[in-house]
C-alpha cells in the first residue's frame, strides 16, 4: 500500500525544499567545500507598466572573478516566501558551495521587492528576470553600482545560467526562458502547467471551454496569504498596493478568483478567467522555451498533480526541447519539510547524496559548465515508496507507461477483466445540497487543521470492485476512465448558459487491503464538469506511482462531492447503466 506522507504543518511558501533517494550512472560532482561572500543588492526594474525594486543576495565563490569566470544560477522563492526563506536562500549557499555565481532573490509581490503579484506572467514577472539576467551579462548594474563582470559568457550580453527553484519558484523559470533565450538550464520543481486545470480542473478529456470544478480551499490559502502581504511585511513599497478592491494581485487575478468564488460560469465570465488562466501558465508559451529543462514533480501534491509536469513535458519534447522528468515523492501535499529518507532536502544540504540532487548537478554540469561527457540520465524516472532498499528506490523508463490494461465497471458494481463478465444492471446515487465525501483538507499544510481520512457517504456515490490481485501490479501513469451517465435533471439545465449548471461529479481509485482497509493514493481525485451529460465521456485520473499488492482489491468511485471542491447547483441524480457491450471502462498504466 502506498505509503501516507506527512503533509507538512508549515505557511504555504512553497520554494524548493525537499526531494528524491537513488544514485544511477551519473557523473558525481565533488562535494561542496568552497567559500564564498554574500552581497545584498537592489535592482529598479520596469514590470507591468509599474517601476519596482527587486531584493536579491548575490552569492559569489571566492576564487571567482573577471579573470576566473564562472556560470551562474538563478532563483526565487516559492509563494508567499521571499530570498530568505530557508529553502531559497539555500539554494545560493549550495550552488555557490560549488563553484557557481548565485543570484537568488524575492519575486514580484513578496519580502522586501515591489511591485503586485502576477502569477510569474511571462509578460511581467518573466521581463523583470530577463533584467537580472542582464545584470548577470554585465549590461546593467545594480541599484548601488555593483557590476557581474565575472560571469562565464556565451557571447557579448549572453551569460552562462541557469535556473532552479519549485512551485512558484518554478514556473518564473519556463516564463523567463519564453522571453530570454539566454538562459541556458531549467530545473523546474513541482510546478503548473495551466492554472486553470491547477485551480478549476476539469478532468474530462477534450472539455475545451468547460471550466471545471473549483478547488475552493488550495486557491483561497493562496489568495489570502497574498492579500495579507501588508500584515507578513510592514511599510510596503506603494508598488504593491493597487486598490482596496485588489490590494497586492493583479486585478486580473483579483476577478479570477472572484469569478471562482461566486460559483457561477456565465459564457463571457468563463471566457475571461480561461484565457487569464492561460496567458500565466506555461501551456500558452511553452512553443518559446528552448532551454534544456529537468522536470521534477512530486508524486503528494493534489495542487500540481503529476499530469501537469507531464503535459510540460510532452510538448517540450515533441517540439525538440531537451527535456527529461523525474517524478520524486513529495508535494505540496506532503513531505514539503520532511521528506522521505534519502530524498533531496536543501536544508541537509544533500545534493550530492540523493538521487535528484545528483541528476540536478550532472544537469547543470552539461548544459551551464559545457560538460559533454558528463551523462543527465534517464528520461524518465519515478520514485517507489515500496522499495526499502535506498540504492534502489527509483526506476527508470525511456517514456511514462502506456495504458495497458483494461476493466470493465459491471452492473453489480464489480470491477472485472473481461467484457464477458459484465453483468447487466443499473445503479444510482444522488448528491446533497452538502459535500458527503472528503479526499483532503488543503488547510491541513496552511494551519495546521486536522485531516481524517478519506471517506464517502452511502447512497451519495458508486464503487466498482475488483476481485483479490493474483499478482503485484505497478501503476505508474494516469489511469483513465470512459464513462457514460444518465441524469435526465442534469440534461435539462446543462444547457443554461452557465457551465455551473451542468453535472459535476469525482472519480477516484482506491487500494483495498485484504482487511477491508482502503487507500486513496495520496489523496488524489479527479474533478469533472460533465461537458455533455447525453454523451460518453474520458476521464484521466491525477497520475500516480503505487504498488497494489497481491491479494489486494482495486476499487474505482465516481462520487457527487469532494469538501476540497465546489459541487453541483441542485440536486442531480445520477444512473449508471452497465450492460457487457455498454460499459464503463478503466484503463491502467501498468509498469
Amino acid at each position: 500500500m502506498s505509503r501516507r506522507v506527512p503533509r507538512s504543518r508549515v505557511p504555504l511558501v512553497l520554494a524548493l525544499g525537499a526531494a528524491l533517494t537513488t544514485p544511477l550512472a551519473l557523473t558525481s560532482p565533488a562535494t561542496a567545500t568552497g567559500q564564498y561572500a554574500v552581497t545584498a543588492l537592489k535592482f529598479t526594474v520596469q514590470a507591468g507598466g509599474r517601476t519596482c525594486t527587486v531584493d536579491a543576495d548575490l552569492y559569489r565563490p571566492a576564487d571567482v572573478d573577471a579573470a576566473h569566470p564562472a556560470p551562474a544560477v538563478l532563483a526565487t522563492n516559492g509563494f508567499g516566501g521571499s530570498k530568505n526563506d530557508g529553502s531559497t536562500n539555500a539554494i545560493g549557499k549550495a550552488f555557490a558551495e560549488r563553484g557557481y555565481v548565485s543570484l537568488v532573490y524575492s519575486g514580484l509581490g513578496f519580502g522586501r521587492s515591489g511591485c503586485l503579484i502576477s502569477l510569474d506572467d511571462p509578460a511581467i514577472d518573466g521581463q523583470a528576470a530577463s533584467q537580472l539576467v542582464d545584470f548577470l551579462a554585465g549590461k546593467r548594474a545594480a541599484d548601488d553600482g555593483t557590476n557581474a563582470d565575472f560571469v562565464t559568457q556565451d557571447g557579448p550580453g549572453d551569460p552562462r545560467v541557469g535556473m532552479i527553484g519549485g512551485s512558484y519558484g518554478g514556473a518564473i523559470q519556463l516564463a523567463t526562458a519564453a522571453v530570454d533565450h539566454r538562459v541556458d538550464a531549467l530545473v523546474p520543481m513541482i510546478t503548473w502547467n495551466n492554472l486553470a486545470y491547477s485551480l478549476d480542473p476539469n478532468n474530462a478529456v477534450g472539455s475545451g471551454s468547460v471550466p471545471g470544478v473549483f478547488k475552493w480551499q488550495w486557491t483561497n490559502g493562496f489568495y489570502l496569504i497574498g492579500e495579507g502581504q501588508t500584515l507578513l511585511e510592514p511599510s510596503l513599497d506603494p508598488s504593491r498596493i493597487n486598490s482596496l478592491a485588489c490590494l497586492h494581485f493583479v486585478t486580473k487575478a483579483c476577478d479570477t478568483v472572484r469569478t471562482l468564488n461566486s460559483g457561477s460560469y456565465p459564457a463571457d465570465k468563463t471566457a475571461e478567467l480561461l484565457d487569464y488562466a492561460h496567458s500565466v501558465s506555461p501551456v500558452s508559451y511553452l512553443s518559446r522555451v528552448e532551454a534544456p529543462t529537468l522536470l521534477v514533480q512530486g508524486q503528494a501534491d493534489s495542487l500540481f498533480n503529476l499530469n501537469e509536469a507531464t503535459a510540460t513535458y510532452r510538448t517540450l519534447k515533441a517540439q525538440g526541447t531537451p527535456t527529461k522528468m523525474i517524478w520524486q515523492s513529495w508535494g505540496h501535499s506532503g513531505g514539503l519539510t520532511d521528506p522521505a529518507s534519502g530524498e533531496l532536502n536543501l536544508s541537509q544540504g544533500n545534493l550530492d547524496s540523493s538521487y535528484v540532487g545528483k541528476r540536478i548537478l550532472a544537469w547543470f554540469d552539461r548544459y551551464l559548465h559545457k560538460q559533454r561527457d558528463v551523462g543527465t540520465g534517464p528520461a524518465f524516472a519515478y520514485y517507489r515508496d515500496w522499495i526499502t532498499d535506498p540504492n534502489g528506490t527509483y526506476a527508470t523508463a525511456a517514456q511514462v507507461p502506456a495504458l495497458s490494461q483494461k476493466m470493465y465497471l459491471s452492473g453489480d458494481g464489480k470491477l472485472v477483466d473481461n467484457r464477458k463478465k459484465v453483468a447487466r444492471g443499473s445503479r444510482t446515487y444522488t448528491n446533497w445540497l452538502i459535500p458527503t465525501s472528503h479526499s483532503e483538507n488543503s488547510l491541513t499544510g496552511i494551519i495546521g487543521l486536522p485531516d481524517p481520512a478519506p471517506y464517502d457517504t452511502r447512497g451519495t456515490y458508486l464503487g466498482w470492485t475488483s476481485e483479490p490481485l493474483a499478482r503485484t501490479v505497478d501503476v505508474v501513469g494516469a489511469p483513465r476512465a470512459t464513462l457514460k451517465v444518465v441524469s435526465p435533471k442534469a440534461e435539462r439545465t446543462q444547457d443554461s448558459g452557465n457551465a455551473a449548471d451542468k453535472l459535476v461529479l469525482f472519480a477516484k481509485l482506491y487500494d483495498v487491503a485484504p482487511d477491508g482497509t482502503k487507500t486513496l493514493v495520496h489523496r488524489l481525485v479527479a474533478p469533472v464538469r460533465v461537458p455533455d451529460v447525453t454523451r460518453s465521456f474520458t476521464v484521466t485520473l491525477p497520475g500516480i506511482v503505487h504498488r497494489y499488492e497481491k491479494g489486494h482489491r482495486l476499487r474505482f468511485v465516481i462520487a457527487a462531492s469532494d469538501d476540497a471542491y465546489f459541487g453541483n447547483r441542485g440536486i442531480k441524480p445520477v444512473t449508471v447503466v452497465s450492460a457487457p457491450q455498454d460499459t464503463g471502462v478503466l484503463e491502467l498504466p501498468v509498469a
